[in-house]
């Protein structure tokens, strides 16, 4: 009998150094990870980490794992091929929002709409940091880069709205720096059946520091954010005094207590609710009269690619017995040459 191996968190980390800006948000998705895989305890062996070509895509380096470091915008392609050639591998997608929503784009929302069993950790600093501060598609109207000298004119996508217009089965959000909770939110995206997306809320140090404090910084995260469970109230605030409640076709924050308002208003969440209307409006709250929603938004079940391709697969080799390669050549109509 075999005993099994239980894997710590030093099991998944490379001996190479880690060649990323001091106070890089990437150290903490890093980080998380490390610790989320030690939770899943899967063989470094059977784990693939894909990157395109950003700072965040320099992370399989940094993996004891496979990996592979691709081009720009292609890294949800390969991980879409690696993947159904080898469906026992756990396979992770590192990427940033230039790399994969920019060139990317088109990769992405296929692989979010094929539910390929894929878990894409798109790393949101709304920048282009490895080429030095270019504004990016999640960056802000108005914004001012050095390609935006006065300031963006186009409106940036936001990646739940993207996720779910492609008919995302599971999105989550997470803070780089919350190596509390982001484990967890990992290990919930890697136990998903299907293509799990996690928005981390990234800071560049270096190109755009401070862009998420209003809602990152220590003394504004209580009223800023809200982490939300499935089945628990939709509560937040520095002791929970704070929720979400539904009015009209919109949603509301309240505090309890006032206006009428009792614990009972509150909203309930359900992240395995098929229909997605709720899901987005609570992946869209922005930190103004809404907290900005963190933790597992969307997780709801549907049929996997890879794994619908490998059981055709069998159906067909079931139908027809197998051929070599000249069989397949010289059935139907040939011809002789005298």
């Amino acid at each position: 009998m075999t005993e099994q191996v239980i894997y710590q968190p030093k099991d998944y980390k490379s001996p190479q150094l880690v060649r990323w800006c001091p106070g890089c948000g990437d150290f903490g998705v890093l980080n998380s990870l490390h610790k989320a895989m030690a939770e899943l305890n899967v063989a470094p062996h059977n784990i693939a980490v894909i990157s395109g070509i950003g700072c965040s895509s320099r992370l399989p380096y940094y993996m004891n794992t496979y990996g592979f470091h691709t081009i720009h915008g292609r890294a949800c392609a390969i991980a879409t091929g690696v993947k159904v050639a080898n469906p026992e591998l756990s396979v992770w997608v590192s990427t940033g929002d230039g790399d994969c929503l920019a060139i990317g784009g088109n990769h992405f929302i296929h692989a979010v709409r094929r539910n390929v069993d894929i878990n894409i950790l798109l790393m949101n600093n709304k920048i282009y940091g490895l080429t030095k501060g270019q504004y990016s598609p999640t960056s802000a109207r108005g914004f001012i880069s050095k390609s935006s000298p006065f300031g963006t004119v186009e409106d940036p996508f936001r990646p739940a709205e993207l996720t779910m217009g492609a008919r995302g089965r599971f999105f989550t959000r997470t803070i780089d720096s919350d190596v509390k909770n982001s484990p967890e939110i990992m290990t919930a995206a890697a136990k998903h059946k299907g293509t799990s997306v996690v928005e981390v809320v990234l800071n560049c140090v270096i190109f755009n520091d401070g862009i998420n404090k209003e809602i990152t910084a220590k003394e504004n995260r209580p009223d800023k954010t809200i982490f939300l469970k499935h089945g628990e109230k939709m509560l937040y605030g520095k002791d929970n005094t704070k929720g979400i409640v539904q009015d009209g076709f919109k949603l509301k924050a309240v505090t309890i207590g006032e206006d009428g308002y009792t614990l009972e208003h509150i909203l309930v969440h359900n992240s395995k609710e098929e229909d997605p209307t709720l899901h987005l409006k609570l992946a869209l709250m922005d930190g103004n009269e809404l907290p900005v929603a963190l933790g597992v938004i969307r997780d709801v079940e549907a049929p996997v690619y890879d794994q619908e391709v490998e059981a055709q697969i069998e159906e067909v080799k079931a139908k027809k017995p197998a051929r070599t390669l000249k069989d397949f050549l010289m059935s139907g109509d040939v011809w002789e040459i005298k």
